[in-house]
């Protein structure tokens, strides 16, 4: 392809290529550092300036508009993405593919798998080779592919709780029933209870879906958890599909591990790992999405089942310029949502006393526990004159959305186990954040 149409293509792409290369070349730098930096690595990045996302038909602001209507929403705390603008080196690449005024069928280019493949290496010590790594329009479809060639229709799919209620989709999308068990909780802290586990397992149990880092706890799992988890799924013939498109951001003190690190290679080769830039990047809209195994009988088995490659042409451009040149913003990101859930923890503390928060291991989600909020604003009662199947953390959705304008997730729509509890987005600026929490521990002081 010419420069005629305003896109030098080879130059573009010759340049993200040299950086994945000297990524993966740099196997052993620390998280963070070294090669694949963002041009301008020096700057500092404003997150702290509230960035209008309103009137961009968004889920997280204006779909909640519509939903309760505008004068009732001041601020959208639910949806998982971020409302800060995108890294810089994404708007370059993006800006500059634009300016070619054709969009015709995409042949990868080898940098995007290279870039991946180097990104997982430079921060995790991940090798990924080619031949395991496959990609998709995201991690739902995936995951669907997934099921469709482990888990036979109407045969169960079993997901610990709570967990990520787009899991339950999926599940139906492929044509399964979902069987929850409850995690232990202790305190504020959760834990994976494997007796309760194995009880739920049958013989029509085919797969299991695990999150880490864990969507909406933010529970970051030890070596010996997942160890234990992926022997006794193996024992029973279950397949383990690992979500951990939350791996980048973690908070401090605390550890990702890949699942496919286990010492216990048997247990790695029953698994599928599934990833994407989207919750690190804010790239959700761009829908790009990859999996691998090292277990080539399960990604032959995936593909077929029909699963397809295609994604779109922004999506790869944006995450390519992400992972060869974002490590610095995705740096200060990762600190400015850990000073974020340290302020969620002491303004709860100090402001809210009918709600806890124990601070999340990774995510940039905060599991609030409002079981006394339940029982103050008699949010059981409300749930059965309404009917429907609502829940009382449902009501909880309605009481900060008519006495603080603001709209957060009932804990109900991630498993029984969400019972009093509420998720809340916090990738947010931190005056955004702090006027949420204020309405919300106004409304609660005149409940």
């Amino acid at each position: 392809m010419d420069n005629d149409g305003g896109l030098n293509r080879r130059a573009f792409l010759k340049s993200a290529q040299m950086v994945a290369i000297a990524g993966a070349a740099g196997a052993s730098a620390p998280l963070l550092a070294g090669a694949g930096a963002d041009a301008t690595a020096t700057s500092t990045y404003d997150f702290d300036t509230p960035y209008s996302r309103s009137g961009t038909d968004c889920t997280k602001w204006d779909a909640q508009y519509r939903l309760y209507g505008r004068e009732n929403i001041a601020v959208g705390m639910g949806i998982a993405d971020m409302d800060f603008k995108v890294a810089p080196c994404v708007t370059r690449a993006l800006t500059e593919r634009v300016k070619h005024e054709n969009w015709g069928y995409l042949d990868i280019p080898q940098a995007f798998p290279d870039a991946i493949i180097a990104w997982n290496k430079r921060h995790y010590g991940i090798d990924i080779q080619p031949a395991w790594l496959r990609m998709s329009t995201g991690v739902h479809p995936s995951i669907v592919s997934a099921l469709r060639a482990f888990s036979p229709p109407g045969s169960k799919v079993l997901v610990m709780t709570p967990i990520y209620d787009g899991f339950f989709g999926d599940i139906t999308a492929a044509g399964c029933t979902r069987e929850e068990s409850p995690m232990r909780l202790v305190n504020g802290k959760y834990s994976l209870d494997f007796e309760e586990l194995e009880r739920h397992i049958s013989a029509d149990t085919k797969t299991l879906i695990f999150c880490n880092p864990q969507n909406p706890t933010g529970n970051c799992w030890t070596a010996q958890d997942m160890t234990t988890l992926g022997e006794l799924c193996l024992k029973r013939g279950v397949v383990l599909l690992v979500d951990e498109i939350h791996c980048d951001l973690i908070t401090k003190g605390n550890k990702y591990i890949p699942f496919c690190t286990l010492a216990n290679r048997d247990v790695v080769r029953n698994s599928i790992t599934f990833k994407s830039g989207s919750k690190s990047f804010s790239l959700s809209a761009m829908k790009i999405g990859w999996m691998f195994s090292e277990n080539a009988d399960y990604i032959a088995k995936i593909m077929a089942s029909g699963h397809s490659q295609d994604f779109n042409t922004l999506g790869m451009v944006a995450t390519l310029a992400a992972y060869t040149q974002g490590d610095d913003y995705l740096h200060q990101t990762v600190s400015y949502l850990d000073a974020n859930h340290d302020f969620v923890v002491s303004y709860v503390r100090a402001n809210m006393p009918l709600v806890s928060y124990t601070k999340a291991q990774g995510t940039y989600l905060a599991w609030l526990d409002v079981s006394r909020v339940i029982d103050k604003i008699g949010a059981q009662a409300r749930a059965d004159a309404a009917g429907n199947g609502a829940s009382p953390e449902d009501m909880v959705t309605r009481f900060f959305v008519d006495n603080a304008k603001v709209q957060i997730n009932s804990g109900s729509h991630y498993g029984r186990a969400g019972a009093g509890h509420m998720r809340m987005n916090i990738a947010t600026s931190r005056k955004t954040l702090e006027l949420a929490l204020s309405n919300m521990a106004s409304a609660l002081r005149s409940a």
